[in-house]
């Protein structure tokens, strides 16, 4: 009995798509985030895995330091797509760099993963932000900032997650912008936060960081 084979131009591209998918980071991390089983493999991996980034982002994403972002709850694909970018150098940071550098993509994906499915934890306010917080929902109402980062800022797969992120973590961020900082090339960003004054990024930090579930 002969046996039939998939024509050739059907089995190259079965071939190409199974390349593409290994050889591509976003097409590897679509591919476990489209499967449940998968999914739930890499939480577990990531769980395991983040020891080296729970010293500085907190075992559950949130962070010790008050200038040092939260995982927690960050959308998964956008926290995947930055580790790439800082393993591919188009984002600069000391430690960063290296740390993507030393996880394979499978660690990269799982880590993602498990950081994107914590709860970010609300922070104190300082005596006297109640107003500053009210003036920071205005210029963040006013600047539009939810267009990319969502009407509280939640985050999309584009745009990072900005509720419950350190206020001053958020501070040294924008003004990094503001002042054209060289590590912050290539985000819109950099048009945006020269439009803030050091009062409205000081108000919409504090507004920010209380914003959480």
């Amino acid at each position: 009995m002969r046996t039939r084979t998939a024509p050739l131009p059907l089995l190259f591209l079965c071939i190409s798509a199974l390349v593409q998918a290994n050889d591509d980071p976003m097409a590897r991390f679509d591919a476990i985030m489209g499967n449940p089983e998968q999914r739930a493999q890499a939480y577990a991996a990531g769980q395991e895995r983040i020891t080296l980034c729970g010293y500085c982002h907190g075992e559950d994403g949130n962070s010790k330091r008050d200038y040092i972002p939260n995982l927690a709850g960050q959308n998964p694909r956008y926290l995947f797509s930055a580790f790439e970018q800082y393993v591919d150098g188009h984002r600069t940071h000391f430690v960063m760099n290296q740390a993507a550098k030393m996880l394979s993509l499978e660690e990269r994906v799982n880590i993602a993963v498990y950081f994107s499915q914590q709860t970010v934890k609300a922070r104190q306010s300082s005596a006297g932000e109640p107003s500053l917080q009210d003036a920071g929902q205005a210029v963040f109402q006013d600047k539009a900032c939810y267009g990319c980062h969502g009407d509280k800022g939640q985050g999309q797969e584009n745009a990072p997650r900005l509720a419950g992120q350190p206020a001053e973590y958020l501070r040294v961020t924008l003004n990094k912008y503001r002042e054209g900082d060289p590590s912050r090339t290539g985000s819109i960003m950099q048009t945006v936060a020269p439009q803030l004054s050091e009062r409205e990024i000081d108000a919409v930090a504090a507004y920010l960081q209380q914003l959480t579930p």
